[in-house]
């Protein structure tokens, strides 16, 4: 498993360029984002396309390569392979086939740690709530408690939909960090409170082009909030089968209080 630069190609390692040339084959993400990232090396490798749409006619093969005894690079488009692609499900299945493939990634920059480089420490990586359920608020609900900065990997045409999302379940008071397109040439990292997001993000289109990352910081200690952990707790497993809104109403009741801070729970 190699992972790729996030823009710059000059932050490939050594130990990468040194698999990739002695590999038999790269299995891609993207056989043509992956020939452009070969070719400014000059490495002639067998490029293979593996990803969701053709990941139960490409694995059988290279595993078949592996038996043989062949070495396989896997690489995603950007980054380390299995972070948001489908690599884990690939890598799975070579374990279950007992496959002899390197467990030890040869790494690279990570698109989430750099900014929190200069902005947060703790973190949470986390999935997209919007990727995981038709009512995206509802999937951001448990997220609420969490103490650790979230980070999410997002694209452009979902950003203005994300952000909406994670201020109606999550507050205004929260700081998002906006990371986007990291060490490429329009760069940009912006830091505000998640009411003043959307504004931003409107104020120019350029503003929502590129992938990003976004950095939440985590929810404040229980005494600032007055809201009890058996509350946070209830209202977790409320959302799981409840809107936001009916399961916000039901969760003090249930956890022994009158109401929660309409600010700390605010609904779209």
């Amino acid at each position: 498993m190699v992972a790729t630069p996030i823009g710059n190609l000059r932050d490939i390692t050594l130990r990468a360029l040194e698999i990739l040339k002695s590999a038999h084959i790269v299995a891609a993400e993207d056989t043509r984002n992956t020939s452009h990232l070969l070719g400014h090396f000059g490495i002639s490798a067998k490029l293979m396309a593996l990803h969701e749409h053709n990941e139960q006619v490409a694995a059988p093969k290279i595993i078949a390569a592996l038996q043989s005894g062949k070495t396989v690079a896997l690489v995603s488009d950007a980054g380390t392979p299995a972070v948001s692609d489908r690599a884990r499900s690939w890598c799975g299945r070579c374990a279950r086939r007992a496959c002899p493939w390197c467990r030890c990634p040869a790494p690279a920059p990570s698109s989430a740690r750099f900014p929190l480089r200069v902005w947060m420490r703790r973190i949470s990586f986390l999935r997209l709530p919007a990727c995981q359920t038709s009512k995206p608020a509802q999937g951001a609900g448990p997220l609420l408690p969490l103490p650790y900065t979230l980070a999410f990997y997002e694209a452009p045409h979902r950003i203005v939909e994300t952000v909406a999302d994670l201020l109606a379940v999550l507050g205004g008071e929260r700081e998002i960090v906006f990371a986007r397109e990291l060490t490429k040439v329009f760069e940009s990292i912006h830091g505000c409170k998640l009411a003043d997001a959307p504004a931003w993000l409107a104020g120019d289109p350029n503003r929502q082009r590129g992938e990003f990352v976004l950095l939440v910081s985590g929810a404040p200690p229980v005494e600032e909030t007055g809201i009890s952990v058996e509350a946070q707790r209830v209202l977790t497993l409320l959302l799981a089968d409840l809107p936001l809104k009916q399961a916000v109403q039901l969760a003090p009741r249930s956890a022994g209080r009158r109401k929660m801070p309409y600010m700390t729970w605010r609904c779209s």
